[in-house]
């Protein structure tokens, strides 16, 4: 939704000019908009007028968003462009915090850097060198936009929920190369094997009768291998769609990786309800398969009833897909608006029925992360491992998770503070 404050129209008076270049910011930002839409959007605005910020943002809205995930973006697209004719230098002081006498330092929200790159694009960055005999009125500092550029390794610890237009591309390309591995599950059923531990007396007595009764040889056995499921709930409400998205960049590669091991890998979304997407993901095209999941979902960006949700998963799919010893990956914030006393019970049951329950929460990105939302209390005491998950080294940290049984991340530490409240 637009912030209620009067809507700003540049000094020159030429509406029809500064939607055409307000086209070009979204379409740089990553929204597809053409030539079409944006003659769309100067006819609608010429039929609904632009007397109210409300109703201009929303005009603009109905002719150049068509997907769930370019909300964001088209919003701060329009407040920044929109709300401030100087808007360049609110945009340079985004990209570069450290620009005194623009804004205050702060870290941008969602979408915010995408939205600054998209409308600075062919704008001169450089800005004059500060006249020495100037005082602190007249200071400005050269602004060097090669800072913005970065390395995978500097890529690898980025907040997926402050990287540009570019480093978001780029993230979705090492996602796509990124695997999964987990080891077998002895089971306890057995196999036939000439280099077995166990005997296997039944195949011995067999083998002896087929020879008159002589035991030659004594047969071995070994407990059968097999695979486990993965199961991955996401959720895709508000406060998560950034992370959300890039979460199933990388479940999409999991699924399509033959050689990682797993049996089946079954992934399901939730806002205020469970969508189970894991035909989608089979598809190889990452833009198609999750194109064809956003479609599938229809609660992107919306609240969040993770009880419900976990409920309805309990109830229609916990016996399909929780059986082999199933590995749970839930990924969300923990920031639930339904009955916390639901979410705990269902839970206690998801993690009664499943072999391990791993939890990625992006708020653990927080060096002072405690456990006080009610949602995160409920679900905190039944899971395994509690890890963060909000850039591409705390996904692939999720292998040595996965490797090592007993690996908790940060559950003890957050139970302690829950204790302690």
């Amino acid at each position: 939704m637009a912030e209620q404050i009067p809507l700003e129209i540049p000094e020159d008076g030429k509406l029809t000019h500064n939607i055409v270049w307000f086209a070009r910011a979204l379409r740089k930002a990553g929204l597809p908009v053409g030539p079409g839409r944006t003659l769309d959007a100067i006819r609608a605005v010429e039929a609904a007028g632009f007397t109210e910020r409300t109703d201009f943002f929303w005009t603009l809205h109905a002719c150049f968003v068509s997907r769930p995930e370019h909300r964001a973006v088209f919003a701060q697209v329009f407040r920044l462009y929109w709300r401030d004719p100087r808007y360049v230098e609110h945009m340079m002081a985004m990209m570069l915090p450290a620009i005194r006498g623009v804004q205050e330092d702060r870290s941008a929200k969602a979408a915010e850097r995408r939205a600054a790159e998209a409308l600075l694009d062919g704008v001169d960055r450089d800005a004059p060198e500060q006249d020495k005999a100037g005082g602190d009125e007249d200071s400005e500092i050269r602004i060097d936009a090669s800072q913005t550029a970065s390395g995978e390794e500097r890529l690898r610890t980025l907040d997926f929920e402050q990287m540009t237009t570019a480093e978001m591309a780029e993230a979705k390309r090492m996602l796509a190369r990124m695997t999964l591995p987990v080891n077998p599950i002895r089971s306890r059923r057995t196999v036939a094997d000439a280099r077995g531990t166990r005997p296997d007396w039944r195949a011995t007595m067999r083998a002896a009768l087929r020879n008159g009764g002589e035991v030659y040889d004594f047969s071995t056995k070994n407990r059968r291998l097999r695979w486990p499921n993965l199961v991955v709930l996401c959720d895709i409400s508000g406060s998560m769609s950034q992370y959300s998205r890039a979460a199933l960049h990388f479940l999409h590669a999991v699924s399509n990786h033959k050689g990682a091991g797993w049996a089946k890998v079954h992934a399901f979304t939730f806002g205020t309800r469970l969508t189970n997407i894991t035909r989608h993901l089979a598809t190889r095209d990452v833009d198609a398969a999750l194109t064809a999941a956003g479609a599938e979902a229809q609660d992107w960006e919306g609240g969040t009833r993770i009880g419900d949700c976990l409920h309805a998963f309990n109830r229609d799919w916990g016996r399909r897909v929780l059986g082999q010893g199933a590995v749970v990956l839930i990924i969300t914030d923990g920031l639930e608006r339904g009955d916390p006393s639901l979410l705990e019970r269902e839970m206690q049951r998801l993690h009664l029925s499943a072999r391990r329950v791993i939890w990625l929460n992006p708020l653990l990105r927080w060096d002072g992360f405690a456990p006080r939302a009610q949602g995160i209390r409920a679900m905190l005491p039944h899971v395994d491992s509690f890890r963060s998950g909000h850039n591409i080294a705390s996904l692939q940290g999720l292998a040595a998770a996965l490797a090592d049984s007993r690996d908790s991340g940060k559950k003890n530490r957050a139970i302690s503070l829950l204790h302690a409240d």
